[in-house]
């Protein structure tokens, strides 16, 4: 992709920029949005790390939907998307704005693409109950990217690399998902443990890590070819999805580091991913 030229599909509403930084958010339960813990102190201690940004794109694990939809509103509703738990966790929103103007132009980046603009869905659990510790005023217009459930992992890879000009106009790009995501085996007991996997969950986060380190990404993309234990750890695609995203943002210069890495409850894994 040339990003020089693809920068010209975009309209004067955001500044130039230096390039911003790209995101994989490993956001666990809801619950982290109203908890302290040592995941929500990393998302905190990230934000000091990240440059201002004009506006943020998240792909969520949780809008899986049949086609690519962009959210078009003037100010997104706050989805308590999840049930089972305390009333102040459905008390919480996140009264952040949109952005219909940033929505036009990621329609436009994607374009042969259609590209629904969307006036219902808003921002549920997968980006605000993480994006709220980033920008806890709320102070940074958000917008979310819908994942098409019809298309493959390379489809997806490759339409992230058409978003690479918003880097360039301060918009930070957010995919929100868990890597490892097996909610069927969690190991509920031992959910408080610290670090805590299976057997099968360690040797995926080690072997997925390797891969993420050393820029390896086409395993990655290939992950229902691996071995037995990438596939108790990514059972279903729509929590890994989002860290496709993100890593077919990465530019052949930049630098990918790992934060938050560690597991669950057993099956589950809390790996974020910063690329720049």
């Amino acid at each position: 992709m040339d990003t020089l030229i693809d920068l010209h599909k975009i309209s004067g509403t955001f500044s130039n920029t230096e390039k911003m930084p790209v995101l994989f958010l490993g956001h666990g339960s809801p619950m982290n949005a109203i908890e302290e813990n040592q995941f929500v102190s990393g998302f905190r201690n990230l934000a000091k790390t990240l440059p201002q940004p004009n506006a943020i794109l998240c792909i969520s694990a949780h809008w899986f939907t049949n086609g690519t939809k962009v959210t078009a509103m003037e100010m997104p509703r706050t989805i308590h998307d999840f049930g089972g738990f305390p009333q102040a966790l459905f008390d919480v929103q996140y009264p952040v704005n949109g952005s219909p103007e940033l929505a036009v132009e990621t329609k436009q980046l994607l374009t042969p693409v259609a590209v629904e603009l969307d006036e219902h869905w808003g921002l549920d659990h997968g980006a605000w109950s993480v994006i709220k510790h980033l920008y806890p005023d709320a102070n940074v217009p958000v917008i979310q990217l819908s994942i098409d459930y019809t298309k493959s992992e390379q489809y997806h890879f490759d339409l992230a690399q058409k978003l690479s000009a918003l880097r360039m106009k301060g918009i930070l790009i957010v995919g929100s998902g868990n890597i490892i995501h097996n909610l069927r085996l969690v190991d509920f007991p031992n959910l408080n443990k610290d670090n805590y996997g299976y057997d099968w969950a360690i040797e995926a986060r080690e072997t997925i890590n390797d891969y993420l380190l050393n820029g390896d990404f086409k395993p990655l993309i290939d992950f229902k070819k691996q071995s037995r234990a990438l596939q108790l750890a990514i059972p279903t695609p729509e929590h890994y999805l989002p860290l496709i995203y993100t890593l077919g943002l990465k530019g052949k210069q930049e630098e990918l580091s790992l934060f938050n890495d560690k597991l669950l409850g057993g099956s589950l894994s809390m790996t974020s991913v910063k690329i720049m």
